[in-house]
This record gives C-alpha cells, sequence and structure tokens, in this order.
C-alpha cells in the first residue's frame, strides 16, 4: 500500500471523529490534529493541513506549508483522496475572500491593514507587503505575510507565480503605488496576465 493509500485508509476509519470535532474545544483539537499531523508527514515531512467550519460538508485542505520540494506529494496525496459525501479535499491553500485575519500565538494581524505593491521586472511579478509593526527580528511577521499571501492569491500562485517577496514596515520608503490587500488578486492576475501573455508561462 503506497503512503497516500495508508493515510486516506486511517482518515476513513476515523473520519466520524475527523468530521464531527469542534474545533473551539482545545485538548480535543491538539490530540486529534497530532494524530493527523503523525499519520500525514509519512507521506511527506512537510505537509500540513486545515479544516474548514464544522457545517454540512467539511473542506480538507493539504498544503506543502510554502515548500515546492512537497509540492508533487500534495497532488498524489489529494488525487488519491477517496469519494467521501461529507468531504471535499483540496491540494493547496485557496485562495479566500474576505481574507480572513492571522494569528501565530499572541499576535494577530488584520489583513484591512495591510498594504502591498506590486513589482515587475518584466519576467515575473514581485511583491512588496507592507505589515502594521513589522519587524525583521520577529520571524513571525514573516510566517504571517506569507499566510495572508496564501489567503489572498492561494498557496500555487505564491510559490509559482511570484518572484521577489518582500515584508516591510509602512513607513519604509519605497517606489510605486500601495494598495488595500483586497486588491491583490485581481492587480495580481492582471499583471500575471500580461507578463505569460508576453512570454509564455513562467
Amino acid at each position: 500500500m503506497t503512503p497516500p493509500d495508508t493515510f486516506w485508509n486511517w482518515f476513513t476509519q476515523n473520519e466520524a471523529e475527523l468530521f464531527e470535532f469542534d474545533p473551539t474545544r482545545e485538548t480535543e483539537r491538539e490530540r486529534l490534529f497530532d494524530r493527523l499531523a503523525t499519520e500525514i508527514h509519512k507521506v511527506h515531512r512537510d505537509l500540513t493541513f486545515e479544516f474548514s467550519p464544522p457545517g454540512p460538508k467539511r473542506e480538507f485542505v493539504v498544503s506543502a506549508a510554502g515548500i515546492k520540494a512537497a509540492f508533487p506529494d500534495v497532488v498524489r496525496l489529494v488525487n488519491a483522496a477517496p469519494a467521501l459525501p461529507r468531504w471535499q479535499f483540496t491540494a493547496f491553500r485557496p485562495r479566500r475572500s474576505p481574507i480572513n485575519l492571522v494569528q501565530i500565538g499572541d499576535m494577530c494581524v488584520d489583513p484591512r491593514k495591510v498594504q502591498f505593491s506590486l513589482l515587475d521586472n518584466g519576467k515575473i511579478a514581485g511583491l512588496h507587503l507592507f505589515i502594521p509593526g513589522y519587524r525583521e527580528s520577529d520571524s513571525r511577521f514573516k510566517q504571517i505575510g506569507y499566510l495572508l499571501l496564501d489567503e489572498a492569491l492561494g498557496e500555487y500562485d505564491v510559490e509559482t507565480r511570484l518572484g521577489l517577496i518582500k515584508m516591510l514596515s509602512p513607513d519604509t520608503h519605497t517606489e510605486g503605488d500601495r494598495y488595500p490587500l483586497d486588491r491583490l488578486p485581481a492587480l495580481f492576475d492582471q499583471l500575471v496576465s500580461r507578463l505569460e501573455g508576453c512570454s509564455g508561462p513562467v
């Protein structure tokens, strides 16, 4: 049995518990997520996951945590997923609208207060992300920045269609126009369409 088949066999055996768990119950969530992480890491050590809130159908997202080496395993795992009527299985963190607030530990960033500038070198899009309170010495800002970009653009596009990504404090002087984060998907798609139309897929 392949690692993806082994994972889905475990998932199916525990489907009822996974479907019904309440994310607001911290002890239950940590116990279940530890078990789930152990199983999914047997497919690839860098794979992570997300659940949608409880409802008549739940989404289970398989993510590579932004690590390109794990991308093929994300695709392989989701392609091997069983047909379970109460579940939707998704490869890579998808775009979300509206963009969700992101929190790591006691640090929380409201996407409505985040701005961006798009960069165009004629070959691939780049981006400056301006995060309130940003400090280069605190690695959580970078983690939050990438999570916000995944929310806005989807994990796959962030890793495959963006070149330079730089997190900055809003008071940093840079060239170019700045826009609120919720405008990023449309402006990014326009730029990528133009760049790829001129030079072929990046």
